[in-house]
């Protein structure tokens, strides 16, 4: 069997498409030596893997739309890693399809343009011979908001990279405390800053916490060039709640030193309103770290018994788990073996497999 890959985001390993990308090329090599899988990618120069951003919308699009299902044509499946396959497909074709975020959430929805696109990939989307996704929740939302039959959505879970895992190293430990100038106990955010992050709600909840007892809240991540109601400033919110002397802003973090960054956390707080898989959730578990996370969309199927599962909305809740995990030494090492073992049922292999097992099925087992 031979396997046209969509790689326009292959050279984007900080977009999670170019992460998912990446991640399942990798597996599927060292789990399948039978079948051929052939990235393909805009050109013919530069390759993806040398932009240094994004095409133009418009090269995207006939990328995605006419470029490569014709390199596609005499091959035996195509499968195209995130939300946009070909309206009209040459061939068998598999479309991995994370969240459905901006059918789902309408200040995510953009302009008309955006729009307009985003009805185009749904409609393909139901051409496609099967759609994978990463969770449960992103299943039912297919099924509902897509109108795809169950049968043609399969789940096939995402999950963290090898290099997250619990660091030990004092060494690496103390560099990436004197990188980042991080207090000696800290609860650590890291996943964005759109709105749907909801980080607004975590900052009330860790004032709440400040009032009762001392506590360091350390925010990772590049902040927004400017704030809009997509993108909230959390530094306003700080200020006006008074907690500016207990948070540390980071900056940017290198993918390298994430797992130290995690491992030195008393928890990970990701109290996210809507998320397709939530990965930074799962890459804190692997680092032995409890997590505080939100009870809604994909992130108790991800969380599981490794975290404190809470109502978003709810900052007294937030600040009580966050409380928790703060002064219950037993409570926090129970939690640190449970994020272990949840973190230890994913794997990149298992995903391959059962991304291989939907190509055979669409492929109807020809050549494979």
């Amino acid at each position: 069997m031979r396997v046209g890959i969509n790689a326009l985001f292959l050279g984007l390993p900080g977009t999670g498409s170019g992460q998912y990308t990446r991640h399942l090329l990798q597996a599927l090599a060292r789990v399948d030596s039978t079948n051929e899988y052939l990235p393909f990618s805009p050109g013919p120069a530069p390759p993806i893997s040398n932009l240094q951003s994004p095409i133009s919308n418009r090269a995207k699009l006939w990328f995605e739309q006419v470029s490569f299902p014709r390199a596609c044509r005499r091959l035996d499946l195509a499968h195209v890693p995130y939300f946009a396959s070909p309206l009209f497909p040459t061939v068998p074709t598999v479309v991995t399809v994370h969240d459905l975020i901006p059918l789902i959430l309408p200040a995510y929805r953009g302009s008309l343009l955006v729009r307009s696109y985003t009805r185009l990939v749904a409609a393909a989307a139901r051409k496609a011979e099967a759609v994978i996704t990463v969770s449960q929740a992103s299943q039912r939302d297919i099924v509902r908001h897509l109108h795809i039959p169950p049968e043609r959505v399969h789940v096939t879970y995402e999950a963290a990279g090898e290099t997250f895992q619990p660091v030990e190293n004092e060494a690496q430990l103390a560099a990436v405390r004197q990188k980042y100038a991080l207090p000696k106990r800290y609860l650590l955010y890291l996943g964005g800053f759109d709105q749907r992050k909801n980080l607004p709600t975590l900052l009330k909840g860790f004032a709440l916490l400040v009032n009762k007892r001392q506590a360091q809240l350390v925010i990772a991540g590049k902040l927004p060039g400017r704030a809009s109601p997509m993108f909230p400033d959390p530094r306003r919110l700080i200020e006006e709640l008074g907690v500016e002397e207990s948070v540390i802003f980071t900056g940017w973090v290198s993918e390298e030193d994430k797992p130290a960054l995690l491992s030195e956390a008393v928890a990970f707080l990701f109290p996210s309103l809507y998320e397709g898989f939530g990965l930074p959730a799962l890459e804190a578990m692997a680092c032995g770290i409890p997590v505080v996370a939100s009870n809604r969309s994909s992130l108790p199927e991800v969380v599981g018994e490794g975290g404190i599962l809470v109502e978003p909305t709810d900052a007294e809740s937030l600040a009580e788990a966050m409380e928790a995990l703060l002064v219950d030494d037993a409570l926090r090492a129970e939690l640190r073996q449970r994020a272990l073992v949840q973190a230890a049922k994913f794997s990149w292999e298992k995903t391959a497999l059962e991304t291989l097992a939907v190509y055979r099925r669409v492929a109807g087992g020809r050549n494979a």
